[in-house]
């Protein structure tokens, strides 16, 4: 079946950090000119949408902020489905995307993003408390990817600090984000089928093996995080291995034609 829509990931795969990967821009206008719908999803933790947003637009994306799909969307919307009152160990910026915290009520959960600045002993041992506090207190994982790329290399992701509070407390965290496949489904626009929609990503695993599981052809570029050693590891491989997004839009519209 042909490509009708495709899920892009953002940081390491559009862009690292403030730069565009190459002819990243140019490429999403092709991609968009040859009607095929475009969708942003993220594990990104660090950035509200608006954030996300604006950064985009300020490296030369065209992008409507309702196509950003993050882990940090289906989180808040978990939360507010769930009636959570959570301890957050999250950025400030990716607060602002989150219900305010009721003051009246006590805390009964943990919500983990990508937060360095909270990853010291006295806010994990605050979030330990909370959940040790109740059996029914919840541990919420934004994702719990094990590392990002940034400037000057690969960076700790929020992932050992998920398993960190697991190990602790004997819970098992709710998973929102890639690789979860109701993230990855809740991302498909309206009316198209898994096996219509292909992701581009730099994460073999969170992001390619996420998207086949879902039903979906997965293109892995080897931009951003991507490490030869994790390709090697998977199974099955992904559609298409390419260098950077660019050639992911090559390799989409030779075969729409």
């Amino acid at each position: 079946m042909s490509v009708r829509a495709a899920l892009i990931d953002l940081s390491g795969t559009l862009h690292v950090e403030d730069e565009p990967t190459p002819n990243a821009a140019m490429a999403l206008h092709r991609l968009r000119s040859s009607n095929i719908t475009v969708k942003f999803v993220t594990n990104t933790t660090k950035d509200s949408k608006k954030t996300l947003y604006e950064l985009l637009i300020k490296m030369g994306f065209q992008l409507d902020i309702e196509e950003i799909y993050s882990s940090l969307s289906a989180a808040a919307a978990y939360v507010e489905t769930e009636k959570l009152n959570p301890f957050y160990l999250l950025t400030d910026d990716a607060r602002k995307d989150f219900p305010e915290e009721d003051l009246s009520r006590p805390y009964d959960s943990v919500v983990v993003g990508l937060a360095p600045a909270a990853f010291d002993y006295a806010h994990l041992n605050k979030a330990f408390s909370v959940l040790m506090e109740q059996k029914s207190h919840k541990l919420v994982a934004v994702h719990q990817g094990k590392y990002y790329k940034r400037s000057d290399g690969l960076a700790l992701g929020p992932g050992c600090f998920v398993k960190g509070l697991e190990y602790a407390t004997g819970k098992t965290a709710t998973l929102i984000g890639k690789p979860n496949k109701f993230f990855f489904n809740s991302a498909i626009p309206d009316g198209l089928s898994p096996n219509e929609c292909i992701m581009i990503g730099d994460d073999v695993n969170d992001d390619i093996a996420g998207a086949m599981k879902a039903g979906m052809q997965g293109i892995l570029v080897k931009t951003g995080k991507f490490l030869p050693e994790a390709l090697a590891a998977i199974s099955p491989a992904p559609t298409a291995v390419v260098k950077n997004f660019a050639e992911a839009v090559d390799w989409i519209l030779c075969r729409k034609h």
